[in-house]
């Protein structure tokens, strides 16, 4: 069966970015001119994805109005000739997938807010995307991982090496090399202090997951932090079925951490031939 749903969580409050997401979604913040949200929803639909389900909580309607028509912008833009701006607006909503909204009616952390899809993705396997985890690549890193679920047909998640030092701030797994930058997991553990970690290879923001994973969800044990943690009840799904870890190909920025943020603001102006030639004599100065 071919991945075509895709679960986006974006119910948090996002405290780290306070006073600045005080009255805006985190997820509306923007890198360089769109909000991080749409960089997510644009990896999906390049990958093959047909149905976006943003799980949400109080205060997003501004990002359910940027994924909507807005009819008085776009007459405005058409008068005034503007015709990239107004491509560019028109090309937000998406044409040929349908977006579906689902509300998480209490913070009670990552694995629930899966859960809480689970009638609208049904019995079929599905992608999770946290917009967060910011990756340039050349091509989708969902649909690199949706080419290795066609061959394993089990659920897996992106990793990475990071700091050993780092560990805490991530789900960790242990596994081992099954082929080209996959590895079959052994085990895994939610945010373990160094000393403790498996590994220093961590789980960022791309799942594809089977529909198992809403059972094992749905029975609300709570781990780290007093939260429903997916990587609990990945744990256990790992009892039943294998589970794989893929190293993709590209580089990822945390968009939830304020220096990752800036960084990635900088990346990905870089990668812009219309500001680039601004912002190198700027930044050099800067650093000198």
């Amino acid at each position: 069966m071919r991945i075509k749903k895709a679960v986006f969580p974006i119910a948090g409050l996002g405290t780290r970015f306070l006073p600045a997401t005080k009255a805006m979604p985190k997820e509306m913040l923007p890198v360089v001119d769109k909000p991080i949200i749409q960089y997510a929803v644009e990896e999906a639909l390049a990958s093959g994805i047909e149905q976006i389900i943003f799980v949400t909580g109080s205060g997003k309607g501004a990002l359910e109005d940027h994924f909507d028509t807005n009819l008085r912008l776009e007459k405005t833009l058409e008068e005034r000739k503007k015709t990239d701006l107004l491509q560019a607006v028109k090309s937000i909503v998406p044409s040929a997938s349908c977006i579906v909204y689902t509300r998480q009616s209490e913070p009670l952390g990552l694995g629930h807010a899966i859960w809480c899809a689970r009638d609208i993705v049904g019995d079929e396997p599905f992608a999770v995307l946290l917009a967060d985890d910011l990756i340039q690549s050349e091509v989708p890193v969902l649909y690199q991982m949706i080419n290795e679920f066609d061959r394993l047909r089990a659920s897996m998640m992106a990793i990475v090496e990071v700091p050993k030092e780092e560990t805490s701030r991530y789900g960790i797994i242990e596994g081992e090399e099954a082929f080209n930058g996959t590895f079959q997991v052994k085990s895994m553990v939610e945010k373990p202090e160094p000393e403790n970690a498996p590994s220093n290879l961590a789980v960022i923001g791309r799942y594809i997951l089977t529909p198992k994973i809403f059972k094992l969800l749905g029975k609300k044990q709570k781990g780290a932090g007093g939260e429903i943690q997916l990587t609990d009840a990945m744990s256990a799904l790992l009892e039943e079925q294998p589970i794989f870890g893929y190293k993709f190909k590209g580089r990822r920025f945390d968009c939830g951490d304020k220096a990752g943020f800036q960084m990635a603001n900088i990346a990905f102006s870089l990668e812009r031939p219309d500001i680039r030639e601004q912002l190198l004599p700027g930044l050099k100065k800067l650093i000198n």
